[in-house]
């Protein structure tokens, strides 16, 4: 105490407070949400491992879709779409590939038309149709994303749409009941990266001991191969927490800013940083029976965004276009061939334009526009890993077993000292 403090102020400069154990409470929160969210993340773990080879994936298991069969130059991209609305006007072209590899199939993305007697959406069941591009055959046609039955054709979209709503279905006219769990349970697994990192760290009392700081926290990054069953599980579970963790960090936040982009990541990010919201953030959804019609056409907006490139000075093609219906927005993107799955980066470019006059709409264009931009450019990438490239998504398919591993060898730690709890009691 101060010799000039007043005895009465010095009587209450310092107040007694309680000191609350941050490690026992970090502990509980650690257990029981880890609980909570192990068997969602085995499941999404797993599924992610897979889905970070999709494409690859798909080639093999479906070579009479992917491959192209006959021999000769292509045909039109916009010719061929005409084609495929024309063998079922119940549907219509939603995404074109004008850049395809050689040797691959063109896959169409179609959507259900509004059948005018009923009001609502035609069911085609399918939503790809696959089109041989020298002779225009259609080799097959595919529901992306089914739930059931599961084949060789909707496997890894089976996975792919396990992966991150787990095939709930939609209740009450709302479809994303999935989404937005697997959201929360994203949610709760950022926050659990910190408390288990938390607990990993030395304990105040063994600072006793006199020994550095790293030499306590050395056993923590290590796996003791010769001890018992249980030991092990347990070292596993912490070191490779640690050794991942800035990537399980990662993965955890870009689950839930993909899962809860519209909900909640991307009106905080906007207010907290500066932002600039693209046609499908300014524009609210059509209802779902109500696709908007659009009165231009692909032929018509791709050669405006074939003529802004080229005042742009872009050398890439076009590398595929796309329609919304319930936005009522075209948007076309520049890439060389198979530049639109698995390169390194942030994306390709795409210019939007509006589907009614015609008019630029906004644009995307990686790693342009303010710091906030550029982080929601960033989000699927660093999910994926395609942010790197190949290594990239090495590393994420890494991540994913080890994400699945994480979940068993916390379960069992739990199970292990549980046992030890109730026997104690037992005994007591």
């Amino acid at each position: 105490m101060d010799a000039r403090t007043p005895p009465a102020v010095a009587k209450t400069a310092s107040p007694s407070l309680p000191r609350v154990a941050i490690r026992p409470v970090l502990g509980f929160l650690h257990r029981w949400v880890g609980l909570l969210i192990a068997g969602f993340l085995f499941v999404s773990g797993l599924t992610g491992a897979v889905i970070s080879w999709d494409h690859e994936l798909d080639d093999l298991l479906n070579p009479h879709l992917m491959h192209a069969r006959a021999q000769g130059p292509a045909k039109p991209p916009l010719e061929l779409a005409k084609a495929v609305e024309a063998r079922d006007p119940r549907v219509q072209v939603t995404f074109i590939p004008l850049a395809p590899e050689p040797g691959e199939a063109y896959a169409f993305g179609v959507a259900p038309k509004q059948n005018p007697a009923t009001g609502k959406l035609y069911a085609p069941g399918y939503n790809q149709v696959f089109i041989d591009p020298a002779n225009g055959a259609e080799l097959g046609r595919r529901e992306w994303g089914a739930a059931w039955p599961i084949t060789t054709e909707t496997f890894v979209s089976f996975l792919y749409v396990l992966h991150y709503t787990l095939h709930i279905p939609a209740m009450g006219g709302v479809d994303r009941w999935g989404v937005w769990l697997m959201g929360v349970i994203a949610v709760l697994w950022t926050i659990d990266c910190f408390a288990g990192f938390y607990l990993t760290l030395p304990s105040r009392a063994s600072a006793r001991s006199g020994k550095s700081f790293w030499s306590r926290w050395k056993p923590a990054w290590q796996i003791k191969t010769k001890a018992s069953a249980y030991r092990i599980n347990f070292d596993i579970h912490r070191a490779f927490g640690l050794w991942l963790w800035g990537v399980l960090f990662t993965v955890a936040f870009t689950a839930f800013s993909l899962n809860l982009y519209t909900e909640v990541f991307y009106p905080v990010l906007s207010k907290v940083s500066k932002t600039t919201p693209g046609p499908f953030e300014l524009r609210a959804p059509a209802p779902l029976d109500q696709p908007i019609v659009a009165k231009k056409t692909y032929a018509e907006v791709i050669e405006t965004a074939k003529a802004e490139a080229s005042k742009r000075g872009w050398t890439d093609p076009v590398g595929g276009a796309f329609y919304a219906p319930g936005y009522g927005i075209y948007g076309v993107t520049f890439h060389q061939p198979g530049g639109d799955h698995g390169a390194a980066g942030v994306g390709t470019p795409y210019l939007y334009y509006d589907g009614a006059t015609g008019l630029p709409a906004g644009e995307r264009l990686p790693w342009k526009g303010t710091a906030a931009d550029i982080f929601v450019q960033a989000q699927f990438p660093l999910h994926s890993g395609r942010i790197l490239g190949l290594p990239g998504r090495i590393l994420i398919s890494f991540t994913g077993l080890v994400v699945a591993a994480l979940s068993v060898t916390g379960v069992v730690i739990w199970a292990k000292k549980r046992k030890a709890r109730v026997a104690r009691r037992a005994k007591a």
